[in-house]
């Protein structure tokens, strides 16, 4: 957020402030937060980037197409198990997935 936007906020009685500290959460749970978004933007990067379906990788890791919708939308019921796999079934190998989960991009959103 730009700094005059803040400080227009804070003005006018608002309380600008991190998620963290809106939900109270500890650090450990928004860097697992972030590192689960990493590896689903990046699984779906990697799924259109081969030129896959969903139905396709699907298949490949013995899943459905919802399982795989709900892996790369950052879902909270898929674990990071599934998306390491997945990952490692498209090809990815384990120097890209430890990029992905320590990078700047893991904090970012798509784009």
């Amino acid at each position: 957020m730009k700094l005059s936007k803040q400080k227009k906020l804070e003005k006018a009685g608002w309380k600008v402030g991190t998620v963290n500290e809106f939900l109270g959460n500890p650090q450990e749970e928004s860097d697992y937060i972030e590192m689960k978004l990493a590896l689903s933007r990046t699984l779906k990067k990697r799924r259109i980037k081969k030129r896959l379906s969903q139905v396709a990788l699907a298949k490949k890791i013995s899943s459905s197409q919802s399982r795989v919708a709900k892996m790369e939308s950052g879902d909270p019921s898929v674990s990071i198990d599934l998306l390491m796999k997945s990952l490692l079934a498209l090809g990815a190998s384990k120097n890209e997935l430890a990029k992905v989960l320590t990078s700047k991009y893991s904090r970012e959103t798509d784009g």
